[in-house]
């Protein structure tokens, strides 16, 4: 099944891709694709305010535009071979310590759109003082494409 199928039958849809800046939203070098950050529209303090099932629902929402802004780039989210690498970063309390637990969010949608073999990847899970906006949870990543 096409991963925009698999989105559609979770009752998920991409947001629009973000507009071309400053920055890129991904660059291509050889066959991996590194992507900007992307960061929620959740806001606020993980473990102050904000509890771990609201931040990995922040990390789902970051998997969904780091989709869009990759499918604006490649064209097609069924070209993306391997998820090879992500970083979560977590606006967090002082003494929060769950932060891979908040990237499961990001990592479990990806793993469910591309399969173990694809989906699964390496990850870094930090907690930040603050992030831009105030967003919860900002992840970039690492793709393989045909």
């Amino acid at each position: 099944m096409r991963v925009k199928d698999k989105l559609a039958a979770m009752g998920l849809a991409l947001p629009a891709a973000w507009p071309k800046g400053k920055l890129e939203r991904a660059v291509r070098a050889g066959s991996l694709v590194f992507t900007s950050g992307a960061g929620s529209k959740i806001k606020g303090k993980v473990g102050a305010g904000l509890d771990v099932a609201t931040g990995r629902e922040a990390a789902r929402e970051c998997a969904l535009q780091l989709l869009a802004n990759l499918e604006a780039e490649i064209g097609d989210l069924d070209k993306v071979r391997r998820v090879v690498k992500l970083l979560a970063m977590v606006n967090s309390a002082p003494d929060f310590t769950e932060q891979p637990a908040v990237a499961n969010g990001c990592t479990d949608l990806l793993v469910e759109l591309y399969g173990e073999a694809a989906g699964r990847h390496a990850r870094s899970a930090v907690g930040m003082a603050s992030l831009p906006g105030g967003c919860a949870v900002e992840i970039e990543m690492i793709v393989e494409v045909s």
